[in-house]
């Protein structure tokens, strides 16, 4: 189901469910049914991310499809986790310990988080100029006859594309900040020039000075504890659990898009292990963790699984082209012609989904917003109301 059509029957689950508690004696019964149907979901739906495809299906992990598979995720356990907080809060409670304490310190993760949207939609344009760059090369080398024209021209384009990528690694990893040669649906004639000859450093605007991802994320995986006693059946329960989803996917999404500085995210941060929710989280974590780690020692702008393909692809080519005489044999042209048809191929399915997956990030973006209102909403009525007048 899509995240919002799941939104939009959840809340029509509200306002029945709301009427049927406040007619129950056993209302706290129904809230700790509401939990762990709550848990169970969570746990599903990242069991469902876990059991992605190898290489040969549509959602291989990090790739674009199953990004947008995240981002999915991560609008319907929202949707839940909002429907379980206006179903479940209480004003004598929240404005007690500890969830005095633990909706400050998630707003502080909500707000961390619209800083990682902003800078994944923005990494997302420099994948989609990575994107372009390959189109360059398959247009010349699937011209016939193949000649040393065509030849030099894909390989102008393919050494753009690798030194773009380096640069885009090495500059995000530094923290160093890049030239802003692209703007939102504009390009100057200095940067269309610099595109034809490939002399262009990165193509994504930045952000702040300084600004960085990895401490973006340290910041919201700190002091996270997992509810004990009978905390652990109440609202503080659903805040600790989607405060795990908002750092696991904000970590997820840095890992696979390029964004600006990222040096130590490839560890594991802590994820309560002891809760049966957790565990298909912790099994994606040390698959990208694994990923993450033998990309680091090659050095590369993300792993998202398309810009892998056009990296490694991008590299044969390239030596396809310092070998290049003509006329070619004919067994040099087919094994050319495979490698030119899946380089294609990743282009058009890049073509397909980046775009719609910005769109996601940026849905995303306006959701955690207006959750951010209605729960900090929440927060200060309960603390006027726990506030004795003078």
């Amino acid at each position: 189901m899509p995240a919002t059509d799941y939104q939009g029957s959840f809340l029509g689950r509200i306002s029945i469910r709301r009427n049927q508690v406040m007619a129950m004696e056993g209302g706290h019964d129904q809230e700790v049914e509401d939990l762990e149907i709550f848990q169970r979901h969570v746990g599903d739906r990242f069991a469902d991310l876990l059991a992605s495809p190898t290489e040969d299906g549509n959602e291989v992990l990090l790739s674009i499809a199953w990004l947008r598979k995240l981002a999915d995720m991560f609008l319907c356990c929202e949707a839940e986790f909002k429907a379980l907080l206006m179903m479940g809060s209480d004003p004598s409670q929240i404005s007690k310990p500890p969830l005095d304490r633990l909706i400050p310190e998630f707003l502080e993760r909500v707000v961390k988080s619209l800083d990682i949207c902003n800078a994944v939609s923005l990494g997302i344009e420099s994948v989609r100029n990575f994107q372009k760059l390959a189109e360059i090369a398959v247009s010349a080398l699937q011209q016939r006859p193949i000649g040393d024209g065509q030849v030099r021209r894909a390989k102008k384009a393919l050494n753009s594309l690798i030194t773009a990528m380096m640069v885009e690694d090495k500059d995000h990893s530094n923290g160093k900040s890049t030239e802003r040669s692209w703007s939102f649906g504009r390009r100057s004639a200095a940067s269309n020039k610099e595109r034809a000859f490939g002399q262009f450093r990165s193509l994504s605007w930045n952000m702040a000075k300084g600004w960085s991802a990895a401490k973006q994320i340290h910041a919201m995986s700190s002091n996270l504890t997992a509810p004990r006693g009978g905390e652990s059946s109440g609202l503080a329960m659903p805040f600790f659990i989607m405060s795990n989803v908002f750092v696991f996917v904000m970590w997820a999404l840095v890992a696979a898009i390029p964004c600006q500085e990222r040096n130590g995210l490839a560890t594991h941060f802590p994820l309560p292990r002891q809760l049966s929710w957790a565990q298909p989280m912790i099994g994606l974590q040390e698959k990208i963790v694994e990923e993450w780690k033998k990309k680091e020692k090659k050095g590369s702008p993300g792993l998202l699984f398309e810009m892998q393909r056009l990296e490694k692809l991008g590299q044969s080519l390239i030596e396809f082209a310092d070998s290049f005489q003509f006329p070619a044999e004919a067994e040099s042209l087919q094994e050319l012609k495979v490698q030119v048809e899946e380089l294609a191929d990743i282009c058009r399915k890049m073509e397909e989904d980046l775009v719609p997956l910005q769109q996601q990030i940026r849905e995303v973006f306006h959701r955690i917003v207006r959750s951010r209102a209605e729960v900090l909403d929440i927060y200060d009525q309960a603390t006027k109301l726990s506030t004795p007048n003078v």
